[in-house]
């Protein structure tokens, strides 16, 4: 059910776009030689990780990096109804105040935020004035909610979500489209994929999961891990995200076409379609 990335996805697609798969530092890293990767490549070019879901027509934004504002220019996103915030990580929620626009947009209405405790407690710790009434339209306004094992949306998609170990709470995504039958899985950051989250995901269309690097790391997956993962989930096609310096596009690309080859890697940019 992977379609093209190219042209406009007609109603009941749910679409994906890639806003951002960089690690927390983001891609190259910034008074570092990052050997081994090919700078010349733009899809070497990674800024923090965040996705952005239109699901039976409703648009739910999954986390707001520090570039949350420059990607939205880039990827022309116009309307957010849903917030879906991982955890409260700072690559993943100091973008949170370039919301505002999208609430002027809507009269100053408030958009709803899901999250673990952790999280939320988070965006109440560092944008206080976004929770309580704002003085005009002009600022951003958010209703905060624990993030329910199932959540219904507007215009009937559904998002299962279950937890997955990364030091912190972390939430692991499943988007279900009624209208077309697509499923798609959501895990980033996390140093592995609990049997619960490999149930629920299992058989989906698309796996977009955390491969950080090819070494061990105390609280991501390595790219063999998250391969791994993949393939217990049983993923038609899974694509690597919150991947660091080490992950070169085009040899990483080469050596999982050989070893894995329904794996992939996420690029900045990437539109995916079912």
């Amino acid at each position: 059910m992977l379609a093209s990335s190219e042209g406009a996805c007609s109603f009941g697609c749910m679409e994906i776009t890639v806003l951002g798969c960089g690690t927390s530092q983001g891609v190259p890293l910034i008074a570092h030689p990052n050997p081994g990767l090919d700078r010349a490549n733009p899809r070497n070019w990674r800024t923090r990780t965040s996705i952005h879901v239109v699901i039976e027509g409703h648009a739910v934004q999954v986390d707001t990096g520090p570039e949350f504002r420059l990607q939205c220019l880039h990827n022309q996103i116009e309307n957010i109804d849903t917030v879906l915030l991982t955890h409260g990580h700072a690559d993943h929620v100091l973008g949170m105040d370039d919301l505002r626009q999208f609430c002027t947009n809507k009269q100053g209405a408030a958009i709803p935020v899901y999250s673990t405790p952790e999280g939320l407690g988070r965006v109440r710790a560092i944008f206080p004035y976004a929770t309580d009434k704002p003085e005009s339209d002009a600022y951003v306004s958010l209703t905060l909610h624990a993030m329910p094992e199932v959540l219904e949306l507007p215009g009937g998609g559904i998002v299962r979500s279950t937890i997955l170990p990364h030091g912190v709470p972390v939430l692991g995504l499943v988007f279900e489209e009624p209208s077309t039958g697509a499923r798609f899985a959501y895990y980033t950051d996390c140093k592995r994929v609990p049997s619960a989250a490999v149930k629920l995901a299992q058989g989906c269309d698309v796996a977009i999961l955390d491969g950080l690097r090819p070494a061990w790391h105390p609280t991501h997956m390595t790219v063999e891990d998250a391969c791994e993962a993949s393939k217990a989930i049983g993923a038609k096609r899974s694509f690597l995200t919150h991947m660091t310096f080490q992950v070169d596009y085009d040899t990483w690309t080469q050596k999982l076409a050989e070893t894995y080859p329904n794996v992939g890697l996420c690029y900045d940019g990437m539109r995916l379609k079912l």
